[in-house]
């Protein structure tokens, strides 16, 4: 059922993976900071029946073409943009939005701002208006510094300890993790698939992540999925996103940290019945 598929958007040739009859009402699903589209399999095939689930892979993440300006497209504002022209060229009029970290983010200032009206429903997948330094600070370190292994099976072994708090994943779910997340070195070593220099956002763009001016224009329904053990997004961010702008629905997942993966029936379920009930064919 899926489609992989190259556009160019921006001059950048971008790609995503495709689920469902084009027809149907359509899903935009955006993976994490140092993650990519494939991460939507199990997700977008479970959605697929009833809706069309387009999960691109973000500049310099999968197959999409790394940023020859890593300082200037490595933010969200220029992913924003791009997530614009992807829509335009796909003919996506009122689209659904599904973003897991970073994907969460696009999806808020997108709705407030370039993408405002054409976003119907949000859904934040571990991700808020505001996250904790602390755990930022991890992710910046392990996403700037990946290692090389002699092996895929090495390389595997790294990805369940560092993607531990994802949850709940079957041997067969995290094969499936390394080899859709991995790229092999001229001196033979398979290290991870993304641009090192994502990073830069970091540095460029300091206060990204800080969406609280664009959290309070939202004025669409959104569903924020929490990990209960998650140490990005805190409980007391999360009650304030209770308490203004949207006043999103929050929904706490056992078992995982950041981010859910999204795998299970009833984590799926959750973000179905939430997009199903928008009145709007």
């Amino acid at each position: 059922m899926m489609r992989s598929r190259y556009v160019t958007c921006l001059g950048r040739e971008i790609h995503f993976t495709e689920w469902g009859d084009a027809a149907a009402p359509a899903v935009v699903a955006w993976h994490g900071l140092a993650r990519s589209s494939r991460d939507f399999d199990d997700f977008a095939e479970a959605l697929a029946g009833r809706w069309h689930v387009v999960c691109p892979d973000t500049p310099g993440r999968g197959l999409s073409q790394w940023a020859p300006d890593p300082a200037r497209d490595y933010c969200l504002s220029f992913y924003v943009e791009l997530a614009e022209a992807l829509l335009d060229q796909l003919g996506l009029q009122k689209v659904h939005w599904v973003g897991t970290s970073m994907g969460g983010a696009i999806g808020t200032l997108g709705a407030a701002t370039r993408l405002r009206g054409r976003i119907r429903r949000l859904v934040l997948n571990d991700n808020g208006p505001e996250l904790a330094p602390v755990a930022l600070e991890r992710i910046k370190t392990y996403a700037g510094q990946p290692p090389s292994f002699t092996t895929v099976t090495e390389l595997e072994a790294y990805f369940r300890e560092i993607y531990a708090s994802f949850g709940s994943l079957s041997d067969t779910q995290w094969r499936h993790l390394t080899e859709t997340s991995l790229r092999r070195l001229p001196d033979g070593r398979v290290t991870t698939h993304y641009d090192p220099a994502l990073v830069a956002q970091f540095e460029h763009h300091p206060d990204d992540y800080l969406l609280w001016d664009a959290w309070d224009q939202l004025d669409l329904p959104v569903l924020c999925l929490r990990g209960e053990d998650s140490t990005l997004l805190t409980a007391e961010t999360a009650q304030a996103m209770r308490e203004r702008g949207p006043r999103a629905a929050v929904a706490l997942i056992p078992g995982c940290g950041h981010a859910p993966a999204l795998n299970t029936p009833e984590q799926i379920g959750l973000i179905e019945r939430f997009l199903s009930a928008d009145p709007t064919p």
